[in-house]
């Protein structure tokens, strides 16, 4: 057979780790391409921008409510078989988005597309921890996070070209030929999953978690929309802290639970997941507000604003990699402390900047932000994947990659409503405020959500720094 002849070369966990890169590019890619093609749709589908973000909203409660359940079923039904389908179901959907004639249709096929999303996100490091010796995972981790970040950087370049020249269905017929080749990488170069849990799925507490997600990451998202006092965001907000109590109490009590709480015992796998979560919280009011503090106060054009915003990922996938070589020698400790500090210390910087701030004061913040993220995520996920046992790797992705997604919802959640707060408590006495007051306005806002942002980065850092880690027998 073809893949008897592929195990039997040098370089076949190589080839392994490309179907997994295939996943992670397609799967990052396509969730910064779709915010470049809202505009088109909203006019070509005849709706409003409101109606338009569920496009964006609903792939992203879809992907992270179910990690966890597609990580597990990873470990029952077998990581190359749950990938396989995450490249059918991303695939179709992508099909499905392309010729959808309504918003309705296309918020729909969206949620199959994040079905298959969260299957490939889920399961991808689990695949790669489980094919590398324990000496290189820090290495291909690295390259992984080098990959996710070509995937952002690319994703608003393409999707610009794409729509310009071919409209905005072109941003999702381009994923069906990388998805009929990656679904190909994985029956003819992934292993068949053996030593199987030979377990139940546990259905009721992938509902009762899943209903607690999306209750409240819609709070989270519309929380500023709808007011943080009003009875919509409370009830959304009492609703999921009900329903994640149920799921707790029902996890405890039955023999195979969708997710063994017991794995939070283990203090590196805790640690790395939660400074995992600070650090994109603190990522990401700096990604939701920088955009409008150049476009809008500075006035600066799309091209150099672009120019800026690549520097963090250009910082991030030359370090990433370095970082995770450097992991499987040095350690996880030292690295992690110190990339969430120099994120911290980015932070800081960007807070401070003034209007007469220049374009290299602002690349070189970004990409001191981009070096200290660098330096922290392959470590840290190589210390999250090594604490645990073969048989949790996929439930172990699952969560790990929710910490990143979770992250990313609260941390544009923190920063629109700190900028919001501080303009309502700038301008609300102003019945025609000036230029000059909405942009002072806007600065004070800005400054304080970046520094929340630094503090979170600087507590990430502390956990980093008192982190026990130790590997589990793989």
């Amino acid at each position: 057979m073809m893949q008897e002849k592929l195990q039997g070369l040098s370089y076949y966990k190589w080839l392994i780790f490309g179907v997994v890169a295939t996943g992670s590019f397609m799967a990052t890619m396509t969730a910064s391409i779709v915010n470049v093609g809202l505009p088109p749709i909203t006019a070509a589908l005849h709706t409003d921008i409101t109606t338009a973000q569920w496009v964006v909203t609903a792939y992203l409660l879809v992907i992270t409510s179910l990690l966890p359940l597609v990580g597990r079923l990873g470990d029952i039904w077998g990581r190359r078989t749950v990938y396989g389908f995450g490249f059918i179901g991303f695939t179709a959907g992508s099909l499905l988005c392309g010729i959808a004639n309504s918003i309705g249709l296309l918020i729909g096929f969206r949620v199959l597309q994040a079905v298959g999303a969260a299957a490939l996100m889920a399961n991808s490091m689990a695949i790669v921890t489980g094919s590398f010796p324990q000496s290189e995972r820090g290495k291909v981790l690295g390259v992984i996070g080098t990959v996710v970040a070509l995937g952002s950087l690319s994703g608003p370049g393409i999707g610009g070209l794409l729509v310009e020249h071919f409209g905005w269905h072109s941003i999702f017929f381009v994923n069906i030929p990388v998805g009929i080749l990656g679904y190909a990488g994985v029956r003819l170069i992934l292993p068949v999953d053996r030593d199987l849990c030979q377990e139940r799925i546990d259905y009721l507490g992938a509902i009762f978690f899943t209903g607690s997600m999306v209750s409240f990451l819609l709070a989270l998202s519309y929380g500023t929309e709808w007011g943080w006092t009003s009875l919509t965001t409370i009830t959304c907000v009492s609703f999921a802290l009900i329903v994640f109590g149920v799921f707790v109490w029902y996890e405890t009590r039955i023999e195979q639970p969708m997710l063994e709480l017991s794995i939070f015992k283990n203090m590196a796998f805790s640690a790395g997941n939660l400074a995992g979560f600070l650090s994109f919280t603190a990522m990401f009011t700096n990604t939701m507000l920088l955009p409008f503090f150049l476009h809008d106060v500075l006035s600066f054009a799309p091209a150099k604003t672009g120019l800026i915003m690549s520097a963090f990922p250009l910082v991030m996938a030359i370090t990433a990699p370095v970082s995770g070589i450097l992991s499987d020698k040095v350690g996880t400790v030292t690295l992690t402390t110190v990339g969430l500090g120099l994120m911290a210390a980015g932070l800081l910087m960007t807070a401070k900047l003034h209007l007469d701030a220049t374009l290299w004061l602002i690349m070189g913040a970004q990409a001191v932000m981009g070096l200290g993220n660098g330096l922290f995520q392959s470590p840290n996920n190589n210390s999250v994947m090594s604490s645990v046992e073969p048989r949790q790797l996929g439930v172990a992705g699952g969560i790990n990659a929710l910490a990143r997604n979770f992250g990313m919802v609260c941390g544009t959640a923190v920063a629109v409503s700190i900028l919001e707060y501080q303009r309502v408590a700038s301008l609300g006495g102003l019945s025609q405020p000036t230029d000059a007051q909405q942009v002072a306005a806007f600065m004070a806002g800005y400054h304080d959500a970046l520094l929340v942002g630094a503090c979170l980065a600087t507590a990430g850092a502390l956990i980093s720094f008192k982190r026990i880690r130790k590997p589990a027998k793989q």
